[in-house]
């Protein structure tokens, strides 16, 4: 058995029929980590002592075992954990231990999870290809040459190199979606409140969201039933209108699917474009209405994010100065002085040029120019959604504009780099739902296919990307688990 191709829910059914212990399970996995890890860097922290003994307890336990008892998960470093390092990738969190846990890693940990580390990310959740990360880059296991994607880079790069069962990832503008594309794994951005940000350290706080990085779809929707629901301690989070099955075996017939035309034209690179129209086929014969849809003011979607999201991170990042938690300059003459040395210390490049992106959009005379006409964007964008999710069920596009680039390809040209996320923004601007699955491989590399939701109709939408994920029999690994011995270590 190849410990490392087993499914979450394959090895909860070894697990519960005692074929597999959750301290062998946990082993092959930090063993991949010690193998590779140095290659990879998916993670900023390993916990690998805890890890063990929290296996070790739940196995322990036996016969009383928790519904996800011993799946070894990763934690995108986003994400606030009692006692263990919580940086965001920046300099300015570099030595920071919560006092709490993230209330969807509670919900997780309560239901028995493995915690395996904290992985990496651009910092503060800004960039898409975790290149922006203080603590250096994360490697595609594909091509060690290039990205992983971003921000949840790690996430993705630990699951789709076997250095993780499932990871949590977070989204503000695809940084879920689109690493896993890269990264040839499954990618799920819930609707906007369905999972509790409490303990998500804000970027942009009417955009992020926590959802699972999966090996499939069948494990995407195990994770979301132990996410969703109303947290006190959220106030934008909602109770979800209905339980989450788990998928089952059923063709398309009769689904209404869209393909977004505005999202397949120019800019999309003819291999993605290749793989993307080869999946629509298996779709329509897997019984699937294919139509074309429109999003008219999707092409405003870039600019209008790119004011909206800075102008909230510039709000939210304003809490990092060097008082109350984090770094702080030394040898200041006065609090101001203290501020800007800190910040100008603590943070990146790319925090500081959305910083002050943001900073400059919310600026007397310029707030109505430029934050009040994105918002105006926002809600025709939202409209447009609406209008086409009335003429079909589901809405598909490529995930990403081209497969995976190069390390420092794009770096000196934020703009470029920007065009990365031109297909998941305007998911993000509306608040809905979307999946990205693995549809094929273009020159070798995974290519993502997107599909997009109704709000808060994740069961519709993962029975969807489910009975597509057999249409399309993507059964690919990266090379970092192919080929690895029996017992998957």
């Amino acid at each position: 058995m190849n410990l490392l191709r087993l499914t979450a829910v394959e090895a909860l059914k070894h697990m519960g029929e005692g074929t597999l212990s959750s301290v062998e399970l946990t082993e092959a996995y930090l063993s991949q980590i010690a193998r590779h890890d140095g290659d990879v860097s998916a993670y900023l922290k390993v916990t690998g002592d805890s890890a063990r003994n929290e296996a070790a307890a739940i196995d322990a336990k036996k016969g009383d075992r928790a519904h996800l008892a011993g799946l070894p998960t990763a934690i995108k470093d986003v994400l606030c954990t009692e006692g263990i390092t919580t940086t965001c990738a920046s300099k300015i969190l570099e030595n920071y231990e919560p006092i709490y846990t993230a209330t969807c890693v509670r919900q997780l940990m309560d239901a028995g999870i493995v915690t395996l580390g904290k992985t990496n990310m651009d910092e503060f959740a800004m960039g898409s290809s975790t290149e922006n990360s203080a603590y250096g880059p994360t490697r595609n296991p594909w091509d060690l040459g290039r990205v992983p994607g971003g921000s949840s880079g790690g996430s993705a790069a630990a699951v789709a190199a076997g250095e993780a069962i499932w990871a949590l990832g977070s989204d503000t503008g695809g940084s879920i979606r689109q690493p896993a594309a890269f990264c040839g794994v499954v990618g799920l951005k819930p609707t906007y409140g369905s999972v509790s940000r409490y303990g998500l350290i804000a970027f942009a706080s009417s955009f992020d969201q926590v959802g699972p990085i999966t090996k499939n779809v069948m494990d995407a929707a195990l994770m979301m039933q132990f996410l969703v629901g109303k947290d006190p301690l959220d106030s934008t989070s909602v109770v979800y209108p209905s339980e989450i099955p788990l998928p089952v075996e059923r063709d398309l017939s009769g689904i209404r699917m869209g393909i977004v035309k505005e999202l397949v034209g120019e800019g999309i690179d003819p291999g993605v474009m290749t793989v993307f129209n080869e999946a629509v086929e298996k779709l329509k014969a897997a019984g699937a209405v294919i139509g074309e849809a429109s999003l008219p003011h999707s092409e405003y979607a870039l600019p209008a994010y790119y004011i909206l999201a800075p102008a909230e991170a510039s709000a939210n990042l304003a809490r990092f100065d060097g008082v109350r938690y984090g770094l702080r300059a030394g040898e200041t003459n006065d609090i101001t002085e203290m501020y800007e040395q800190t910040r100008s210390l603590g943070f990146g490049e790319e925090v500081k040029r959305r910083i002050m992106l943001g900073t400059y959009a919310l600026s007397s005379g310029y707030y109505e120019a430029y934050y009040g006409q994105a918002q105006k964007v926002r809600t025709l964008i939202v409209q447009n959604f609406e209008q086409a999710l009335e003429q079909f069920d589901l809405l598909i596009s490529p995930t990403t504009p081209t497969t995976a680039f190069g390390l420092g390809e794009k770096t000196d040209d934020p703009l470029t780099m920007y065009k990365s996320d031109i297909c998941t923004i305007p998911v993000n601007l509306a608040g809905l739902p979307a999946i990205s699955i693995p549809a094929g491989l273009s020159e070798g590399l995974p290519v993502g296919f997107q599909i997009i939701g109704q709000a808060f109709t994740a069961p519709k939408l993962l029975q969807a990307a489910y009975s597509a994920e057999l249409a399309f029999g993507f059964d690919k690994v990266s090379p970092l688990i192919e080929g690895r011995d029996q017992d998957g270590i």
